[in-house]
């Protein structure tokens, strides 16, 4: 069976086993007793699942558990000859019982959540306060894609920038564009420039700068400013997505939206600045009537790139 070392560093199974690795290890998975106590992982959530309710079934444990039906019973045995749970027929189908946790079952479980809950405070506790909601981010977009559950991610929305958001764009521009088309360390200060200026010069009236964030985590964002030198131009820029967000069709709502305040602000056309290389963007510009009408090449971020100018005219 092949390692990690057969695939490429940034390959997702990789990745997914190397994360499986670390997170079984920082929890104690592979530990013989799981948090200290005599059962294992599986036993343990079996035990969680019949607490948490008052009575339950063994299909509704297998439901919510994925184990067999042969692995479960076993666990339930284990757990009623310790005097943790008790069986009883149940009251609506004589033909199947009911499992719940006696007195002592419930003193048992709540030493076994409390340590659980000190596992979990143990590992955020060295984490700041902004660091605690980018882990809990994280962990839904996880359970999203992981559960292909559309209801965990929740809708995106599009709001206006606020205090904080200037650093993600020039982390994320930076980040992006150095690991997927080897841009250098220009591109953030390129981008640190663009956002220092909207800042000090922005104008609300005629100027946006758009976040778009799903359950509090930021996915994209794009701005549109005016052009000093050139009155009723605007400039669109830095249209960027994190690559978890792409297939959404963001992008294109992002440039839309730019176009239909740059009609309401009275602007007559929109100037953007882009790159060869940067092919969903520019599939984005054509699709909503941008034409491309100036090409250089420079190379200001490492290496040679193929610039593009492209309008508007609204």
């Amino acid at each position: 069976m092949p390692d990690d070392a057969a695939f490429p560093a940034n390959d997702p199974v990789t990745a997914v086993r190397r994360f499986n690795r670390f997170y079984t290890q920082t929890i104690g998975v592979l530990d013989k007793g799981y948090l200290g106590t005599d059962y294992t992982v599986a036993e343990g959530r079996v035990l969680y699942e019949i607490a948490r309710r008052d009575g339950v079934t063994a299909k509704q444990v297998a439901e919510a558990t994925g184990l067999d039906a042969g692995y479960l019973s076993r666990i339930v045995a284990r757990l009623e000859r310790d005097g943790v749970v008790e069986r009883e027929r149940s009251e609506s189908d004589g033909r199947s019982a009911v499992v719940r946790v006696t007195p002592h079952g419930r003193g048992v479980f709540s030493v076994f959540d409390q340590r659980a809950v000190d596992v979990v405070e143990g590992l955020l506790k060295p984490l700041t306060a902004e660091q605690r909601p980018r882990l809990v981010s994280a962990m839904r977009t996880v359970e999203a894609l992981i559960g292909q559950e559309p209801d965990v991610e929740g809708e995106v929305i599009l709001r206006l920038h606020r205090q904080g958001d200037m650093g993600w764009v020039i982390e994320k521009n930076a980040t992006i564009y150095g690991q997927e088309y080897g841009w250098g360390p220009a591109i953030e200060f390129v981008t640190a420039r663009i956002c220092a200026d909207f800042l000090e010069h922005y104008d609300p009236r005629r100027e946006r700068c758009w976040v778009a964030e799903r359950a509090g985590e930021r996915l994209g964002c794009v701005f549109l400013v005016r052009e000093p030198d050139a009155p009723g131009v605007a400039r669109l820029r830095l249209l960027v997505l994190d690559p978890a967000a792409r297939g959404l069709g963001l992008g294109r709502r992002l440039v839309e939206q730019c176009v239909a305040f740059a009609r309401e602000a009275g602007y007559r056309e929109i100037v953007l600045w882009t790159h060869q290389v940067l092919t969903a963007a520019r599939a984005i510009y054509a699709k909503v009537g941008f034409e491309l009408v100036e090409t250089w090449v420079h190379d200001d971020f490492g290496h040679d790139e193929v610039s593009e100018t492209w309008r508007l005219s609204l």
